[in-house]
């Protein structure tokens, strides 16, 4: 069974290589991104990329899930996976960038989880999934617009 979670699709008032900037600054994530707390990763294709989350049951503390980078493709898209890091599932993470204009572009991202275990992930997780993602579209457009005001200032 395969399951695909969509985050919400946000208009940001910024060029789309700024808010590639913004969502590649992985060092400034602890000051905006309310799903993805830190990540670690050279976001070099093949390598891993760490990513610190809150706990999905709302309890204090973090875990560090390891996925693996598959496409960097600035401004537009950015992609990586579970590869083989959790037996009988594996999950894709496409982070998308569209043009709209010189100063306006379109954010969204996907996961699509596949394999045996895929079922019992989406009961479990899949609606802190879903409002982690959406989180994620509403504070990047925050932060980019603000900080693309703040450059044109």
């Amino acid at each position: 069974m395969s399951h695909v979670i969509t985050s919400v699709k946000v208009e940001i008032a910024a060029p789309a290589a700024f808010v590639w900037d913004v969502l590649t600054d992985f060092a400034n994530y602890p000051q905006w991104n309310p799903y993805t707390v830190a990540v670690a990763t050279t976001l070099e294709i093949g390598t891993p990329i760490d990513l610190t989350l809150p706990n999905p049951d709302g309890s204090d503390g973090t875990f560090v899930n390891r996925e693996w980078v598959r496409v960097v493709d600035p401004p537009h898209h950015l992609r990586y996976d579970t590869a083989d890091e959790m037996p009988g599932i594996f999950a894709v993470r496409d982070q998308w960038l569209t043009e709209l204009g010189p100063d306006r572009c379109a954010y969204h991202t996907t996961d699509a989880i596949s394999g045996r275990y895929a079922d019992q992930v989406m009961e479990l997780t899949g609606a802190w999934v879903q409002a982690g993602f959406d989180s994620v579209a509403d504070a990047l457009k925050a932060r980019a617009e603000a900080l693309h005001h703040a450059h044109l200032s």
